[in-house]
């Protein structure tokens, strides 16, 4: 599937460095894509207006902030019917420890979670507390992160030309 967006060589520098540093200031952005403070910023803005930049976040060490517990749980459901679904969507995205949640196929599972807790005990709240307490949840697979070997946001840009 092609881009709708008319991307150039400068649009994919910007993106790059955004992924890089989402706070760097337009001054030093434009300086490292080789444009002026002014046409830097309205490619951002356009790219921004694009839907292309989705948002600009601050990321945080979980440990430095005490959770140490990363936990991918593999959820199944009882039945496939559109109304379990968004049920168990509304309910799941008001948990603050799911970092991520996606509906998945080619697995046993339904949906895949990313959940970031404190400890073990907090785990246990939270699986037994409020998880497992979501109508038409029939079944959670837990594995626990031990080391992260690759951890990044950035997408790779490649496929939408070469520089």
């Amino acid at each position: 599937m092609k881009s709708k967006y008319p991307f150039d060589r400068f649009d994919l520098k910007i993106l790059r460095e955004l992924q890089h540093d989402g706070g760097v200031s337009n001054q030093d952005l434009a300086e490292k894509v080789g444009l002026t403070a002014a046409p830097c910023s309205r490619r951002v803005k356009a790219l921004e207006e694009a839907g292309v930049i989705k948002d600009r976040v601050v990321r945080i060490d979980e440990r430095a902030v005490d959770l140490n517990l990363i936990a991918i749980l593999h959820i199944s459901m009882d039945k496939h019917i559109p109304e379990r679904f968004e049920t168990f969507e509304t309910t799941i995205s008001s948990f603050p420890e799911v970092m991520e949640c996606y509906l998945i196929t080619g697995h046993d599972a339904d949906y895949q979670l990313k959940v970031a807790v404190p400890d073990m005990d907090r785990y246990h709240d939270i699986l037994l507390g409020k998880i497992t307490r979501i109508q038409g949840v029939t079944g959670v697979k837990s594995a626990f992160i031990m080391r992260k070997i690759v951890d990044t946001t950035a997408l790779p840009l490649n496929y939408l030309g070469r520089q």
